[in-house]
């Protein structure tokens, strides 16, 4: 869809950050060294950053939507733990009570803005109260920016278009370990099922209204 296509209204459009958690985003998280080649290929807090500026401006609805924070007993009875999930364990990702599981400081959620329950895995829908929440505020449309691409971004922008929501990804908004992510994700899956892909440029465009040219 041609971004001239798209419009953003307050009180339909919600704004999701997925995983804006310290370990992803900041120098020293445990992630950072893996994301950080794509993050600044892309200058992704930047990016963020703006986004999230523009959707407060125009008071579109702000949801934060975060991986389970880690404790040593997780998983420990489980059946069918993903790759994902194995790693996390040994690692400690987003460990309860840590830095790492802090959110970012240019993405904490001000008064009003909703911290949904954390998911499990990939999507930000499955097991949570996302659905449920966008409907109670009677959203329609969701913008996705954040970490990362090929996982809980993709899974939860796929999920929401299942459920029926227009989906927007922000390219240059969301990060990844590898280009080879990104390239999955932006010019192979999400074509498939989102509604628009954008850059920040692009969706700052629409939702701030523009200046009247002047009289000549």
């Amino acid at each position: 869809m041609n971004a001239k296509d798209v419009t953003y209204l307050p009180d339909e459009t919600a704004l999701l950050i997925i995983d804006p958690y310290n370990d992803f985003l900041s120098e020293g998280g445990k992630l950072w060294p893996q994301a950080k080649e794509v993050a600044e290929g892309v200058d992704l807090i930047a990016h963020m950053r703006t986004v999230l500026a523009a959707a407060r401006d125009q008071g579109l609805q702000v949801f934060i939507v975060p991986h389970h924070q880690t404790v040593p007993s997780d998983y420990l009875t489980w059946d069918h733990l993903s790759p994902t999930q194995k790693r996390i364990i040994k690692a400690q990702t987003f460990a309860k009570g840590s830095w790492g599981a802090e959110w970012h400081p240019d993405f904490r959620p001000r008064e009003r803005e909703l911290v949904m329950n954390q998911h499990w895995s990939s999507s930000g829908f499955a097991n949570t109260d996302l659905d449920l929440m966008l409907k109670q505020h009677g959203i329609r449309k969701v913008v996705l920016i954040g970490m990362k691409a090929n996982t809980c971004v993709d899974t939860t922008a796929r999920f929401g278009q299942e459920l029926g929501y227009h989906v927007t990804l922000i390219r240059d908004a969301i990060g990844a370990f590898k280009w080879e992510e990104m390239s999955a994700t932006f010019d192979i899956n999400a074509p498939q099922y989102a509604h628009a892909i954008l850059t920040t440029d692009e969706f700052v465009g629409i939702v701030q209204p523009q200046p009247h040219a002047a009289a000549s």
